[in-house]
């Protein structure tokens, strides 16, 4: 009995089952590494996309102009590098002259069947805005240029819904200029302070070292 209590207490010893410590260790670990991984880190895309966004609105500080849309022009024009932000400011730009057009166009026909709406006659505008969002998908795919489609999109029901009857030619108008401006300011920034000319600048300083 005294040898099988023995065996019975060293095989207990000998299966100390160690996983469950090993999963926490493991849970420690993975924690201390993402803890370690998350840091603030202002980088270069940061800097220029605040940079662009701050010249759009010193600018139009000397106009006496508002630049709110010149300014969401060079955030969305901003890209992690010059071909990057050709793209997201182009998609911008053709997204916001697609939506101005279209909304214009359907804008003056819901006009001219309301010369003075009201509000019980806006039920009209739902029909324009299902027809206006399958024309304007239908033109940027034709184009091929499908991450216009969105910023359409959002300027079409800006025009039809919160735009006021005498300023639906100008609104569009003003809004395409002002994007336009802000992805220009846009793509010029990430042209100018590119990657590789700051790290050309670093070289040097290093060699003067």
């Amino acid at each position: 009995m005294k040898e099988l209590n023995e065996n019975f207490f060293e095989d207990d010893e000998l299966n100390i089952d160690f996983s469950a410590l090993e999963e926490i260790e493991d849970i420690k670990t993975s924690d201390h590494k993402a803890a370690k991984a998350f840091r603030f880190h202002v980088g270069m895309r940061n800097v220029k996309t605040a940079l662009a966004a701050t010249l759009c609105a010193l600018l139009y500080a000397f106009f006496d102009r508002n630049p709110t849309f010149a300014c969401i022009g060079a955030i969305f024009g901003m890209g992690s590098d010059f071909k990057n932000s050709k793209l997201n400011g182009g998609n911008r730009l053709f997204g916001t002259i697609v939506g101005g057009l279209i909304g214009m166009v359907l804008f003056y026909i819901y006009i001219q069947f309301y010369p003075e709406p009201t509000s019980n006659f806006r039920f009209m505008l739902f029909e324009l805005l299902f027809v206006g969002i399958i024309i304007l998908v239908l033109v940027c795919q034709k184009l091929v240029i499908p991450g216009a489609i969105q910023p359409a999109g959002v300027v079409l029901c800006i025009i039809l819904f919160n735009t006021p009857v005498e300023a639906y030619i100008t609104y569009p108008l003003n809004r395409i200029f002002d994007t336009a401006i802000g992805v220009i300011v846009g793509i010029a920034v990430n042209m100018l302070i590119s990657r590789e000319r700051v790290d050309k600048i670093k070289g040097l300083f290093k060699k003067k070292k």
